[in-house]
């Protein structure tokens, strides 16, 4: 692993902003890096997880902030986190009042992050966090990437003979439609530039879909994400995965992002080719039917004409909305 540069050596600065690198604390691009780290019922190896992470950033030279969000744990992992906050100065602790999912804290958190770069991923054992100043370098090692990935290389989870090929097809359907190669789809671990993420937070859902959503946004509007391969370990404690709400989730979150920012990608071929299928129909029509055509021939050409229409209009607000 390259060590940090130095901060007080100049280096040109990233193109997407102007902020000096400072140690201070104190409101956004006031320390280098904010690792956002979201809990719900960890209290058996969170701190395990917190001391490989401070171990790692105290000796990577990065001013950083270990950004602690208890999503309003069942345990006793709130009052883990309370009594190792005298031990770890970098570390902050966000508790919420209520359950808000993982993709909710990972929204608030990088909206109260003081880190120029913010680094997601997970409590649970399974993700290198040792490797996060790596991840944060190759930001600076290049400022033409807005966010960098880490992409397993096996798969560790709960339901694996279902989820290897589920994710399979929905990364081939989200490589489609980003019209890019995806190496890890919905990976955890990632640093990426605050400032770029800021316009797109609002579009996080609550849940595990929140990752998949941040890196079809990025792909979605040009920002280039790189992919660095990573070992993925079983995870400590129970699974917060649900398969099919979750796989479903994923899904719809592909196709509501491409509509989002691209819906003419997702809607244009769609009314093509129900247009080829009823011009096909049409034919046999005409040949079968003595001259004639049959309802079901004029109501495929009619569903592609307004999907064709719908697909237009919908770029149309894309753009103007661009624009506003």
């Amino acid at each position: 692993m390259s060590i940090a540069q130095p901060l007080d050596q100049p280096a040109p600065p990233p193109p997407h902003s102007s902020e000096t690198l400072s140690p201070r604390r104190g409101g956004p691009n006031t320390l280098d890096v904010t690792i956002v780290l979201p809990c719900y019922n960890e209290q058996e190896h969170v701190m395990a997880e917190i001391e490989r992470i401070s171990a790692a950033m105290d000796a990577s030279g990065f001013s950083y902030e270990l950004l602690v969000i208890d999503d309003k744990s069942t345990d006793n992992t709130l009052a883990v986190l309370q009594q190792a906050l005298p031990r770890f100065p970098n570390m902050r602790l966000m508790p919420f009042r209520r359950n808000g999912g993982s993709g909710t804290a990972r929204r608030i958190g990088t909206g109260e992050a003081y880190g120029r770069f913010v680094v997601w991923t997970d409590a649970d054992m399974t993700y290198p966090n040792e490797r996060i100043p790596e991840f944060v370098q190759y930001l600076l090692d290049n400022p033409d990437v807005d966010q960098v990935v880490g992409a397993r290389t096996t798969e560790q989870g709960t339901h694996k003979f279902l989820r290897v090929p589920a994710k399979w097809v929905i990364r081939k359907v989200a490589e489609r439609l980003a019209a890019t190669k995806i190496p890890d789809l919905n990976s955890g671990l990632r640093a990426f530039r605050r400032d770029v993420s800021l316009p797109y937070l609002r579009l996080l859902p609550p849940g595990f879909s929140c990752v998949t959503t941040i890196t079809m946004s990025f792909l979605s509007n040009q920002h280039p994400v790189d992919y660095l391969p990573i070992d993925y370990a079983k995870r400590a404690g129970t699974s917060k995965f649900h398969f099919v709400k979750d796989a479903y989730r994923y899904i719809l979150q592909v196709l509501r992002m491409v509509m989002y920012f691209n819906p003419i990608k997702v809607l244009m071929p769609l009314a093509l080719w129900v247009l080829f299928f009823g011009i096909v129909k049409g034919v046999y029509d005409l040949v079968r039917w003595d001259l004639r055509v049959t309802t079901s021939t004029l109501l495929l050409v009619l569903s592609s004409l307004i999907i064709g229409s719908m697909a237009l209009l919908a770029d149309l607000i894309v753009r103007s909305r661009a624009e506003t």
